[in-house]
Protein backbone atom coordinates (compact mmCIF):
# COMPACT_ATOMS: atom_id res chain seq x y z
CA UNK A 1 0.00 0.00 0.00
CA UNK A 2 1.42 3.65 -0.92
CA UNK A 3 1.69 5.69 1.79
CA UNK A 4 0.07 9.09 0.86
CA UNK A 5 1.79 12.14 2.16
CA UNK A 6 0.06 14.60 4.32
CA UNK A 7 1.47 18.35 4.60
CA UNK A 8 -1.02 20.21 6.76
CA UNK A 9 1.02 23.40 6.83
CA UNK A 10 1.91 23.02 2.71
CA UNK A 11 -2.24 22.62 2.79
CA UNK A 12 -3.07 25.17 5.30
CA UNK A 13 -0.56 28.04 2.84
CA UNK A 14 -2.09 26.65 -0.49
CA UNK A 15 -6.33 27.46 0.89
CA UNK A 16 -5.04 30.81 2.31
CA UNK A 17 -4.10 31.55 -1.28
CA UNK A 18 -6.73 30.30 -2.98
CA UNK A 19 -8.88 32.16 -0.40
CA UNK A 20 -6.94 35.35 -1.37
CA UNK A 21 -7.22 35.00 -4.89
CA UNK A 22 -10.87 34.32 -4.60
CA UNK A 23 -11.49 37.28 -2.66
CA UNK A 24 -9.35 39.65 -4.63
CA UNK A 25 -11.36 38.94 -7.80
CA UNK A 26 -15.29 38.20 -6.84
CA UNK A 27 -15.05 42.44 -5.71
CA UNK A 28 -14.76 42.60 -9.99
CA UNK A 29 -18.41 41.08 -10.29
CA UNK A 30 -20.11 44.63 -9.02
CA UNK A 31 -17.52 46.40 -11.72
CA UNK A 32 -18.56 44.03 -14.89
CA UNK A 33 -22.47 43.71 -13.31
CA UNK A 34 -22.11 47.85 -14.92
CA UNK A 35 -21.44 46.88 -18.27
CA UNK A 36 -23.11 43.38 -19.31
CA UNK A 37 -25.60 41.29 -17.71
CA UNK A 38 -24.88 37.96 -15.54
CA UNK A 39 -25.69 35.24 -18.94
CA UNK A 40 -23.08 37.33 -20.81
CA UNK A 41 -20.80 36.49 -17.75
CA UNK A 42 -21.30 33.24 -17.68
CA UNK A 43 -20.30 32.46 -21.20
CA UNK A 44 -17.54 34.50 -21.41
CA UNK A 45 -16.11 32.75 -18.44
CA UNK A 46 -16.68 29.74 -20.03
CA UNK A 47 -14.77 30.44 -22.90
CA UNK A 48 -12.25 31.70 -20.90
CA UNK A 49 -11.97 28.83 -18.31
CA UNK A 50 -12.48 25.54 -20.21
CA UNK A 51 -9.19 26.25 -21.86
CA UNK A 52 -7.31 26.50 -18.64
CA UNK A 53 -9.49 23.22 -17.21
CA UNK A 54 -8.11 21.52 -20.03
CA UNK A 55 -4.58 22.35 -20.09
CA UNK A 56 -5.05 21.41 -16.17
CA UNK A 57 -6.37 18.38 -17.28
CA UNK A 58 -3.30 17.53 -19.74
CA UNK A 59 -0.70 18.50 -16.60
CA UNK A 60 -1.74 15.65 -14.46
CA UNK A 61 -4.48 16.92 -12.39
CA UNK A 62 -6.91 14.53 -13.17
CA UNK A 63 -8.63 13.96 -16.47
CA UNK A 64 -12.16 15.36 -17.89
CA UNK A 65 -14.19 12.87 -18.71
CA UNK A 66 -16.89 11.42 -16.34
CA UNK A 67 -17.38 8.02 -15.13
CA UNK A 68 -21.43 9.31 -13.94
CA UNK A 69 -22.86 11.98 -16.54
CA UNK A 70 -26.15 12.35 -14.60
CA UNK A 71 -24.83 12.37 -11.37
CA UNK A 72 -22.05 15.00 -12.32
CA UNK A 73 -24.56 17.64 -14.81
CA UNK A 74 -27.45 17.69 -11.18
CA UNK A 75 -24.14 18.48 -8.83
CA UNK A 76 -23.13 20.83 -11.60
CA UNK A 77 -26.40 22.51 -11.80
CA UNK A 78 -26.75 22.90 -7.94
CA UNK A 79 -23.42 24.46 -8.02
CA UNK A 80 -24.39 26.44 -11.06
CA UNK A 81 -27.63 27.79 -9.38
CA UNK A 82 -25.35 28.42 -5.77
CA UNK A 83 -22.81 30.55 -7.93
CA UNK A 84 -26.21 32.43 -9.83
CA UNK A 85 -27.58 33.93 -6.63
CA UNK A 86 -24.01 34.69 -5.11
CA UNK A 87 -23.02 36.48 -8.12
CA UNK A 88 -26.17 38.32 -8.54
CA UNK A 89 -26.20 39.55 -4.86
CA UNK A 90 -22.03 40.72 -5.40
CA UNK A 91 -24.08 42.95 -7.98
CA UNK A 92 -26.27 44.78 -5.48
CA UNK A 93 -24.66 44.45 -1.89
CA UNK A 94 -21.23 44.30 -0.18
CA UNK A 95 -19.21 41.19 -0.45
CA UNK A 96 -19.20 40.84 3.12
CA UNK A 97 -22.83 40.18 3.02
CA UNK A 98 -22.59 38.06 -0.13
CA UNK A 99 -19.94 36.10 1.62
CA UNK A 100 -21.81 35.38 4.63
CA UNK A 101 -24.36 34.20 3.11
CA UNK A 102 -22.98 31.81 0.71
CA UNK A 103 -21.39 30.85 4.09
CA UNK A 104 -24.34 29.51 5.61
CA UNK A 105 -24.49 26.29 3.16
CA UNK A 106 -22.29 24.28 5.79
CA UNK A 107 -25.45 24.93 8.10
CA UNK A 108 -27.93 23.99 5.15
CA UNK A 109 -25.76 20.59 4.91
CA UNK A 110 -26.42 19.89 8.70
CA UNK A 111 -30.03 20.23 8.33
CA UNK A 112 -30.22 18.74 4.99
CA UNK A 113 -28.46 15.50 6.66
CA UNK A 114 -30.56 15.77 9.58
CA UNK A 115 -33.96 16.04 7.73
CA UNK A 116 -33.28 14.45 4.68
CA UNK A 117 -31.51 11.74 5.76
CA UNK A 118 -32.16 11.01 9.68
CA UNK A 119 -28.86 11.66 10.47
CA UNK A 120 -28.73 12.86 14.42
CA UNK A 121 -25.91 15.56 15.17
CA UNK A 122 -24.46 16.13 18.81
CA UNK A 123 -24.39 19.56 20.92
CA UNK A 124 -21.72 20.68 19.06
CA UNK A 125 -22.92 20.68 15.86
CA UNK A 126 -26.53 22.25 17.20
CA UNK A 127 -24.33 25.54 18.84
CA UNK A 128 -22.67 25.68 15.69
CA UNK A 129 -26.19 26.37 13.74
CA UNK A 130 -26.88 28.19 16.22
CA UNK A 131 -23.82 30.71 15.91
CA UNK A 132 -23.92 30.90 12.06
CA UNK A 133 -27.97 31.81 11.99
CA UNK A 134 -27.14 34.46 14.29
CA UNK A 135 -24.10 35.67 12.37
CA UNK A 136 -25.63 35.27 9.05
CA UNK A 137 -28.25 38.04 10.69
CA UNK A 138 -25.74 40.11 11.87
CA UNK A 139 -24.23 40.37 8.38
CA UNK A 140 -27.05 40.43 6.13
CA UNK A 141 -29.19 42.84 8.40
CA UNK A 142 -32.96 42.08 7.36
CA UNK A 143 -35.11 45.26 7.97
CA UNK A 144 -38.79 43.38 8.37
CA UNK A 145 -40.20 46.62 7.41
CA UNK A 146 -38.38 47.06 4.10
CA UNK A 147 -37.69 43.56 3.41
CA UNK A 148 -36.83 42.90 -0.51
CA UNK A 149 -36.22 39.49 -1.89
CA UNK A 150 -32.35 40.04 -2.69
CA UNK A 151 -31.65 40.00 0.86
CA UNK A 152 -32.20 36.21 0.23
CA UNK A 153 -30.00 35.51 -2.79
CA UNK A 154 -26.52 34.77 -1.05
CA UNK A 155 -28.83 33.09 1.49
CA UNK A 156 -29.83 30.69 -1.14
CA UNK A 157 -26.77 30.71 -3.08
CA UNK A 158 -25.42 29.07 0.34
CA UNK A 159 -28.34 26.83 0.26
CA UNK A 160 -27.69 25.37 -3.23
CA UNK A 161 -24.20 25.05 -2.58
CA UNK A 162 -24.67 22.75 0.48
CA UNK A 163 -26.84 20.70 -2.26
CA UNK A 164 -23.31 21.07 -4.76
CA UNK A 165 -21.54 19.81 -1.37
CA UNK A 166 -23.74 16.94 -0.63
CA UNK A 167 -23.90 15.53 -4.30
CA UNK A 168 -20.00 15.67 -4.41
CA UNK A 169 -19.57 13.56 -0.97
CA UNK A 170 -22.56 11.19 -1.76
CA UNK A 171 -22.51 10.63 -5.97
CA UNK A 172 -18.95 12.02 -7.28
CA UNK A 173 -16.65 10.40 -5.16
CA UNK A 174 -14.93 8.94 -7.86
CA UNK A 175 -15.09 11.33 -10.04
CA UNK A 176 -12.22 13.46 -11.16
CA UNK A 177 -12.21 17.22 -9.04
CA UNK A 178 -10.93 18.75 -12.65
CA UNK A 179 -13.67 17.15 -14.39
CA UNK A 180 -15.90 17.97 -12.02
CA UNK A 181 -14.85 21.78 -12.23
CA UNK A 182 -15.23 21.35 -16.13
CA UNK A 183 -18.38 20.42 -15.19
CA UNK A 184 -19.81 23.57 -13.03
CA UNK A 185 -17.94 26.13 -15.74
CA UNK A 186 -19.70 24.14 -18.78
CA UNK A 187 -23.41 24.28 -17.30
CA UNK A 188 -22.63 28.22 -16.19
CA UNK A 189 -21.81 28.56 -20.15
CA UNK A 190 -25.16 26.47 -21.28
CA UNK A 191 -27.30 28.43 -18.97
CA UNK A 192 -25.96 31.62 -19.79
CA UNK A 193 -26.61 30.50 -23.60
CA UNK A 194 -30.05 29.60 -22.73
CA UNK A 195 -31.25 32.50 -21.04
CA UNK A 196 -29.22 35.02 -23.50
CA UNK A 197 -31.83 33.39 -26.66
CA UNK A 198 -35.13 33.51 -24.16
CA UNK A 199 -34.11 37.41 -23.58
CA UNK A 200 -33.92 37.51 -26.51
CA UNK A 201 -36.92 35.53 -28.26
CA UNK A 202 -39.38 37.37 -25.43
CA UNK A 203 -38.16 40.49 -26.32
CA UNK A 204 -37.39 41.37 -22.54
CA UNK A 205 -35.65 44.57 -21.90
CA UNK A 206 -33.55 45.44 -19.11
CA UNK A 207 -35.37 45.68 -15.50
CA UNK A 208 -34.04 48.63 -13.31
CA UNK A 209 -32.13 48.78 -10.00
CA UNK A 210 -31.35 44.90 -8.46
CA UNK A 211 -33.11 43.14 -11.83
CA UNK A 212 -30.66 44.66 -14.16
CA UNK A 213 -27.68 42.23 -13.98
CA UNK A 214 -30.35 39.49 -14.07
CA UNK A 215 -32.36 40.68 -17.30
CA UNK A 216 -29.39 42.09 -19.64
CA UNK A 217 -28.93 40.64 -23.10
CA UNK A 218 -26.18 40.54 -24.88
CA UNK A 219 -23.65 43.91 -25.12
CA UNK A 220 -21.61 44.04 -27.73
CA UNK A 221 -19.64 47.11 -26.39
CA UNK A 222 -18.51 46.53 -22.79
CA UNK A 223 -15.00 49.21 -22.71
CA UNK A 224 -12.85 48.08 -20.59
CA UNK A 225 -13.93 45.56 -18.62
CA UNK A 226 -12.38 42.81 -20.57
CA UNK A 227 -9.60 42.91 -18.18
CA UNK A 228 -11.88 42.29 -15.56
CA UNK A 229 -13.47 39.38 -17.28
CA UNK A 230 -9.98 37.79 -18.01
CA UNK A 231 -8.74 38.86 -14.13
CA UNK A 232 -12.06 37.21 -12.81
CA UNK A 233 -11.84 34.12 -14.87
CA UNK A 234 -8.27 33.24 -14.73
CA UNK A 235 -8.62 34.46 -10.58
CA UNK A 236 -11.23 31.73 -10.30
CA UNK A 237 -9.29 29.19 -12.43
CA UNK A 238 -6.56 29.48 -10.07
CA UNK A 239 -8.17 29.34 -6.82
CA UNK A 240 -10.36 26.64 -7.58
CA UNK A 241 -6.31 25.13 -8.40
CA UNK A 242 -5.31 26.01 -5.14
CA UNK A 243 -8.29 24.56 -3.15
CA UNK A 244 -7.45 21.34 -4.96
CA UNK A 245 -4.11 21.37 -3.89
CA UNK A 246 -5.13 22.10 -0.70
CA UNK A 247 -7.56 19.19 -0.30
CA UNK A 248 -4.92 17.50 -1.52
CA UNK A 249 -2.41 17.94 1.25
CA UNK A 250 -4.25 16.60 3.68
CA UNK A 251 -7.21 15.80 5.76
CA UNK A 252 -10.53 17.55 4.63
CA UNK A 253 -11.84 18.50 7.79
CA UNK A 254 -8.59 20.66 8.70
CA UNK A 255 -8.27 22.21 5.67
CA UNK A 256 -12.02 22.89 5.18
CA UNK A 257 -11.25 25.83 8.14
CA UNK A 258 -8.84 27.95 6.16
CA UNK A 259 -11.48 28.27 3.82
CA UNK A 260 -13.87 31.23 5.99
CA UNK A 261 -9.89 33.32 5.22
CA UNK A 262 -12.23 34.91 2.36
CA UNK A 263 -14.38 36.27 4.70
CA UNK A 264 -11.30 38.24 5.45
CA UNK A 265 -9.76 38.89 2.36
CA UNK A 266 -12.73 39.94 0.23
CA UNK A 267 -14.22 42.45 2.57
CA UNK A 268 -10.74 43.50 3.02
CA UNK A 269 -9.52 44.14 -0.57
CA UNK A 270 -13.41 45.40 -1.30
CA UNK A 271 -12.33 48.24 1.34
CA UNK A 272 -8.74 49.17 0.19
CA UNK A 273 -10.07 48.95 -3.51
CA UNK A 274 -13.50 50.30 -3.38
CA UNK A 275 -13.88 51.74 0.02
CA UNK A 276 -16.50 49.41 0.73
CA UNK A 277 -16.80 49.54 4.48
CA UNK A 278 -18.67 47.13 7.33
CA UNK A 279 -19.79 47.56 10.59
CA UNK A 280 -18.90 46.19 14.01
CA UNK A 281 -22.30 43.88 13.94
CA UNK A 282 -21.19 42.64 10.57
CA UNK A 283 -17.92 41.92 12.44
CA UNK A 284 -19.43 40.12 14.83
CA UNK A 285 -21.30 38.36 12.29
CA UNK A 286 -18.65 37.52 10.21
CA UNK A 287 -16.69 36.11 13.20
CA UNK A 288 -19.21 33.99 14.51
CA UNK A 289 -20.46 32.26 10.60
CA UNK A 290 -16.82 31.35 11.28
CA UNK A 291 -16.62 29.94 14.22
CA UNK A 292 -19.51 27.65 12.86
CA UNK A 293 -17.75 26.49 10.26
CA UNK A 294 -15.25 25.55 12.21
CA UNK A 295 -16.71 23.93 14.58
CA UNK A 296 -18.61 21.92 11.74
CA UNK A 297 -15.47 21.29 9.97
CA UNK A 298 -13.53 19.84 13.40
CA UNK A 299 -16.57 17.93 14.50
CA UNK A 300 -16.88 16.18 10.93
CA UNK A 301 -13.54 14.75 11.37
Amino acid sequence: MVQVETRPLAAAVWMLAAMMMIGVVDNFVAVIAGSIGLWQFYVIRMVIALPLIWLMSRVGMGPMRWQRAGRVLLRSLFVALAMLFYFASLAVMPIAQALAGLFTSPIFVLIITVVGFGNRIGPWRIVAVACGFAGALLVLQPDPENFSWVTLMPVLGGFFYALGALATREWCAGESTVGMLAGVMGMQGVMGLIMLGLLWLFGIGEAGGALAFLTRGWVWAFGEIHVWLLVQAVGSVAGVFGIIKAYQLTEPSYVAVFEYSVMIFGPLFAWVWFGQGIGPWQVWGIALISLAGAIIALRSS
